[in-house]
């Protein structure tokens, strides 16, 4: 029975379509240790077991190469075909194992299903009931992640773009505006090489300034007609869930409100945590939270039907766990707010951003 609050109303539960796969895990460096490895979603799939949210699982598929030649080349997937099979290196961060083209084509098949989801609902036989087959929200649990992939380069840990092909299935499918928000750590350069030209898909990433992959700056703002479409944030070391917060209020949510996105993908990397090893940033578990919480409240009905979440960064497993838990705890309705005051340094260069933007979002700043 659904829960009633005091006054006897019915409470509606929150629903969230969920794309999980066995050979996502499949993934993993021969040579050894490696930060990307198939711990990464056991960490994430602790948190989802104790979510207060009703759970519909969708079936796994694989992306169609006329899917993915909408965000890559075709010399891309012929060279990612070669590898099938294989194990080797792509570049020194970059491995694939016997079964890592599968798995990353089941990955960007995953990304575009949880667009169908959010766009149709569940299909029959998939975790609904009979009549309920709305979902409010998406989560993609993916290996490997994209937001490194290029139209034409692997590289980053990333073999293929997933939230990138999720998007120009978005687009296929009719949407005309789709927000990519990427708050993972490093700069989602292959998000914004792939539509860097395309007013239709507003792309903004907050990165630590300065680390891999070295781009990621304010005033690179997009192309042709996707100019002022590409928002960079680059935040300096050490930026806390204060810092995250003000370049919320101050730039990222004014631009969502402005844009009205039909569908809001989220790059859900989780290495800005505090105890992340591969960066400098203090954001916390309840910083993510206020994140989710505030993308929430910048969208009419807190963006239920159009928000999916699609997994990125994130290398240290508890940090993984305490974050994703508050990103679903968010979801499901519960209100973060992060606490204290963004530093002096956080202040300028969210100040420089908002300057660099002002020309096309009038309301930044």
């Amino acid at each position: 029975m659904a829960p009633r609050p005091d006054d006897g109303r019915l409470v509606r539960m929150t629903t969230l379509a969920l794309v999980d796969d066995g050979l996502f895990d499949a993934h993993e460096s021969q040579d050894g240790p490696h930060p990307e490895n198939p711990a990464r979603l056991g960490a994430v799939r602790a948190a989802l077991e104790g979510m207060a949210l009703t759970r519909r699982d969708l079936a796994p598929r694989d992306a169609t190469s006329e899917e993915l030649l909408r965000v890559h080349a075709e010399s891309h997937l012929a060279k990612l075909g070669a590898l099938d099979g294989e194990a080797t290196w792509v570049d020194p961060d970059t491995f694939v194992s016997p079964r890592s083209v599968k798995a990353a084509r089941r990955a960007a098949g995953g990304a575009i299903a949880l667009v169908d989801a959010l766009v149709d609902g569940v299909p029959d036989g998939v975790g609904a009931t009979a009549g309920d087959a709305r979902v409010d929200y998406g989560f993609a649990i993916l290996r490997p992640p994209g937001h490194h992939a290029r139209r034409d380069r692997m590289h980053g840990f990333c073999l293929l773009n997933n939230v990138a092909a999720a998007a120009a299935h978005a687009l296929s499918r009719g949407k005309e505006r789709v927000l990519v928000l990427d708050w993972d750590v490093h700069h989602g350069d292959g998000t914004e090489d792939i539509f860097r030209r395309d007013p239709r898909v507003c792309f903004v990433s907050l990165h630590q300034a300065g680390i891999f992959p070295g781009t990621g700056l304010a005033n690179v703002r997009g192309e042709g007609d996707g100019h002022g479409y590409n928002v960079n944030v680059p935040l300096p070391p050490r930026s806390g869930d204060a810092d995250y917060a003000a370049a919320f209020a101050r730039v990222v949510l004014p631009i969502v409100r402005a844009f009205e996105p039909e569908l809001v993908l989220v790059s859900a990397g989780f290495d800005a945590h505090a105890n992340d090893p591969l960066a400098s940033m203090e954001v916390s578990d309840r910083g993510f939270g206020a994140m989710a919480s505030g993308l929430l409240d910048a969208l009419p009905d807190r963006g239920r039907g159009r928000v999916g979440l699609v997994l990125e960064g994130g290398y240290d497993r508890a940090a993984l766990t305490g974050s994703v838990g508050a990103v679903l705890a968010a979801l499901g309705g519960e209100r973060f707010v992060a606490e204290g005051e963004a530093r002096s340094i956080a202040r300028a260069a969210i100040d420089h951003v908002a300057k660099t933007q002002q020309d096309v979002w009038k309301d930044v700043g």
